[in-house]
């Protein structure tokens, strides 16, 4: 049961604009990363409570590549779902719609250019972002969620359905090459959703429905090997894993915390969590 199809109020808008709210401006020193916010250790916590995490459903938060902006989804029962961004500027952050939330999920490139939610994308420009095109012909018979991609140009992106098959694309002497699936280390399982890849392709994290998880979907990785094949699925056990939905891994861009979501449908509850994300590379070396 997953929050793409059951909690989430899909809006097939995706309005060019975007428009302020009256929402509390949060005076920070420019030497204040996160929001402010206390740091995290090895056990995960909500993000920035009252700010981002409140009493409504909050979920996909992810910052862009300077760590100035915060993206993230917010449902407030019985109104539409909306994309929200915060932004630092001066030392304050405020809080801005970007409007309906679209089928696609948002990630921001490593250079900060572009906005990918689903098989489209929007070009930063001086004035905002930009209208909203095809990712390319390639993609736009995927029911894509969330695409990522890496400093090599590579993209790694899922589909909307019950099995679910996150699928790759290579950039190849500036040809794009067609999308093709991954292997059955990471294709295994139900609802295989939501792939993150490392800038530096060293490793592609996402979540699933599997024998071995801990209850609903479990967050797992994959360490690239050496021979250029995807290691192992690993489960990133129990310390970011629950009983519940953890689910929408990435790391922030300066490469320190971990960030998921977890969900009980049964309430419901959506949150963002983060966490020192060095459990990384103690997982890479346990390999």
């Amino acid at each position: 049961m997953k929050v793409s199809t059951t909690l989430l109020l899909h809006s097939s808008a995706f309005l060019a604009g975007i428009y302020q709210i009256e929402a509390q401006q949060i005076d920070l020193s420019v030497s204040e990363p996160y929001l402010g916010q206390s740091l995290p250790g090895k056990t995960p916590v909500k993000f920035a409570p009252g700010i981002v995490s409140t009493d409504h459903l909050e979920i996909e938060g992810v910052f862009g590549p300077r760590m100035d902006e915060f993206y993230f989804t917010r449902q407030v029962i019985g109104e539409p779902v909306q994309v929200h961004m915060l932004q630092e500027n001066d030392g304050v952050w405020t809080e801005t719609v970007m409007g309906p939330r679209p089928d696609g999920e948002v990630f921001i490139s490593t250079d900060g250019h572009r906005m990918y939610q689903g098989n489209k994308y929007r070009e930063r420009t001086k004035s905002g972002w930009s209208e909203p095109v095809s990712v390319g012909p390639a993609f736009d018979e995927f029911p894509v969620m969330r695409l990522t991609k890496s400093d090599l140009g590579t993209y790694v992106f899922d589909e909307r359905d019950e099995v679910g098959t996150i699928r790759y694309s290579r950039l190849v002497d500036g040809e794009r090459q067609p999308p093709l699936p991954l292997g059955p280390e990471i294709n295994s399982g139900r609802y295989t959703a939501h792939p993150f890849i490392a800038p530096d392709e060293s490793y592609v994290i996402w979540d699933s429905e599997r024998e071995d998880g801990y209850g609903d979907s479990d967050l797992y990785i994959s360490f690239s090997q050496s021979d250029g094949t995807w290691g192992p699925a690993i489960n990133l056990g129990p310390e970011i894993n629950s009983e519940l939905e953890d689910a929408y891994g990435s790391v922030t861009p300066d490469g320190l915390f971990f960030f998921f979501q977890r969900i009980d449908l049964s309430v419901p509850v959506a949150d963002i969590f983060w966490v020192d994300a060095s459990f990384i590379d103690d997982l890479r070396r346990q390999q």
